[in-house]
């Protein structure tokens, strides 16, 4: 009897073992599906819209994915925002990390992203391309020297909320690693540009 009743939960054990492992799996292709539907940034080429219509609708789009303008420039076609923060997950209502990749980088680490477009009037139509910048911040560690010590590392907060007290030392040394470009984020910004360029096009065809 109680061999049988050790035989029965080791395939109780195997089976969870089972299940535990496919949803594993079922997640990480999910993830590699995700990961590929953003591969590239491929750049648009947009026809019957002029720069300064394509340069209003970039920056709109921009400003809606929360990002700040830094510099526009109508002669050279060239858009720049200031650095933005990377999403974390109670922020539901940003769209900045785009991908479960990103997603998890962002809740890691202090990111941060720059978002530039470049805007070239052509023969063809209207060339549109976008890229992204993404840093993370490295934040050299700071010696404890006791238990009491460490209550000197948190800032004057709140209950739900401790935030981090920076030494001058450690600000001085504080430094942003280039982590190269968010191919994820720079389709999507691309993609939206072209849904609200063929939205204006089908508006005025409609007047």
């Amino acid at each position: 009897m109680q061999k049988d009743k050790i035989i029965l939960k080791a395939h109780k054990t195997i089976r969870n073992l089972s299940a535990y492992a496919f949803i594993t799996c079922v997640l990480i292709l999910a993830g590699c599906t995700e990961q590929q539907k953003y591969q590239s940034a491929e750049p648009l080429l947009m026809k019957n819209i002029n720069k300064s219509q394509a340069m209003e609708i970039g920056e709109d789009v921009l400003v809606k994915m929360y990002f700040t303008v830094d510099k526009a420039n109508i002669e050279t076609g060239y858009i720049r925002t200031r650095p933005l923060s990377g999403a974390k997950d109670f922020e539901f209502w940003r769209s900045d990390n785009v991908g479960s990749d990103n997603k998890l980088l962002s809740n890691l680490h202090s990111i941060r992203r720059i978002a530039e477009l470049q805007i070239n009037e052509q023969d063809d139509g209207l060339f549109i391309d976008c890229n992204v910048k993404i840093h993370r911040l490295s934040l050299p560690e700071r010696n404890i020297r006791s238990s009491a010590h460490a209550y000197d590392l948190l800032a004057a907060s709140g209950k739900a909320l401790q935030n981090i007290q920076i030494s001058p030392e450690q600000k001085a040394d504080m430094t942003w690693i280039d982590l190269g470009k968010d191919e994820q984020l720079a389709a999507e910004i691309l993609k939206r540009i072209e849904k609200r360029i063929i939205s204006q096009q089908t508006v005025s065809k409609k007047i």
